[in-house]
């Protein structure tokens, strides 16, 4: 922020007193003291500036808060000045950054003081997982079955609202893209069987 001398006008003085009639000089001063009020006035800008920078709090559903609005814009707006006020900027968490000295045997999720899982319970798991993996299985393989024998191999039998040729070929495609989401099911139960220890 400039500073001015105490005993100097502000800008707003220094005009008054140059468009006075009775200005000592007469028209020439009042030209010259214009012309100093130009620069007096760009000089003050900054200062000016700076205390124009008001920031408003607008209602709405989000409250806005910004400083790029006039004051008749924030008025009409229904708009409060927080001016005085202290503006809070909550900053997000941090993530903790990884040990990178971690050590490797154990769970990659084991939490410290749990000890390994025993054998026979970790046996147990496992078949129990296979039984369900493979009753979906069969269940799966069963529905695909089924779905490819209405299929007919592209060639599904015609419904009583299918006389337009489109619907049914729409019916067709949709029964084509379930048949090929199925057998990606149906691999994707395979992998996972797979990775299971065998019995």
């Amino acid at each position: 922020m400039t500073r001015r001398p105490v005993d100097a006008p502000t800008p707003v003085a220094a005009a008054r007193l140059a468009l006075k009639p009775s200005a000592p000089g007469g028209r020439a001063a009042s030209a010259v003291a214009f012309a100093g009020l130009g620069v007096g006035l760009l000089l003050a800008a900054p200062p000016a500036l700076a205390q124009a920078g008001t920031v408003y709090r607008c209602p709405g559903p989000p409250v806005l808060y910004t400083d790029q609005l006039t004051a008749q814009e924030a008025k009409d707006k229904g708009c409060r000045t927080i001016e005085g006020a202290p503006i809070t900027i909550v900053q997000g968490v941090r993530p903790r950054p990884v040990a990178a000295s971690a050590p490797a045997s154990g769970a990659a999720g084991a939490r410290p003081g749990e000890g390994r899982i025993d054998p026979a319970e970790q046996r147990a798991r496992d078949s129990d997982a296979r039984r369900i993996l493979t009753d979906e299985l069969r269940r799966e393989e069963a529905r695909l079955a089924e779905m490819m024998r209405e299929f007919n191999n592209g060639e599904p039998e015609r419904l009583g609202d299918e006389r337009n040729y489109a619907r049914y070929q729409a019916r067709v495609a949709e029964m084509r893209a379930a048949i090929q989401r199925k057998e990606a099911d149906l691999a994707a139960i395979r992998r996972e069987l797979a990775k299971l220890p065998t019995p």
